[in-house]
């Protein structure tokens, strides 16, 4: 699939695809790749590149979810990932690793998504600018000069720019509504306690 009919779609429509055996899952999972190593660069959106972690999800069947295939990408977060850091946009979790998936992240895969990385944070997600000394300040798809919001910044700008069509994040004073406005999204929080943490 080409970037531009694949931006276009969104994640319901991309999961459709599949399901009707229109595209692959391994077909999405490259092109939402390509769309990253294209799109990264100028937007800094992802803090963790989990590439081959995506393409082994691959290597066995997926669920039958509602979202089965479709690429996804995890805030650096709240979003444990068996294997991988998660480190809250913090230097001084550098070094931690998720020993399992937390109920969420369980929860996305049970849906048929597939992760293949995660997305930037400002510290602790306790700001509304995604910028740290661990990832860089993570830039506006729309405009480079200005900022994605955060603190699900990096989450924000993936969508805006295109890398995936939906992308993890959280909310407890504006971390999901802040960056999809910043950015030209929807973003919807929760209630409070709807979602595991």
């Amino acid at each position: 699939m080409d970037f531009d009919t694949y931006r276009q779609l969104d994640a319901t429509a991309l999961a459709r695809l599949v399901a009707i055996g229109e595209v692959s899952a391994q077909e999405l999972l490259e092109t939402a790749i390509a769309a990253a190593e294209q799109q990264n660069p100028a937007v800094n959106a992802l803090s963790q590149k989990l590439y081959d972690h995506g393409r082994a999800a691959l290597s066995a069947p997926l669920p039958d979810g509602p979202f089965k295939g479709v690429p996804f990408l995890l805030k650096d977060a709240s979003g444990d990932l068996t294997g991988t850091p998660t480190r809250y946009g913090a230097r001084l979790l550098s070094d931690h690793v998720s020993a399992s998936d937390s109920t969420l992240v369980a929860r996305y895969k049970a849906a048929g998504l597939v992760i293949f990385g995660k997305t930037t944070t400002p510290e602790f997600a306790l700001a509304a600018s995604t910028e740290t000394s661990l990832t860089g300040a993570t830039r506006n798809p729309w405009d480079l000069s200005r900022s994605a919001g955060g603190s699900s910044g990096g989450s924000a700008a993936a969508v805006a720019a295109g890398i995936v069509p939906a992308a993890h994040a959280s909310d407890g004073g504006g971390s999901i509504r802040i960056p999809a406005s910043c950015c030209g999204l929807f973003g919807m929080k929760p209630t409070r306690a709807r979602t595991p943490s």
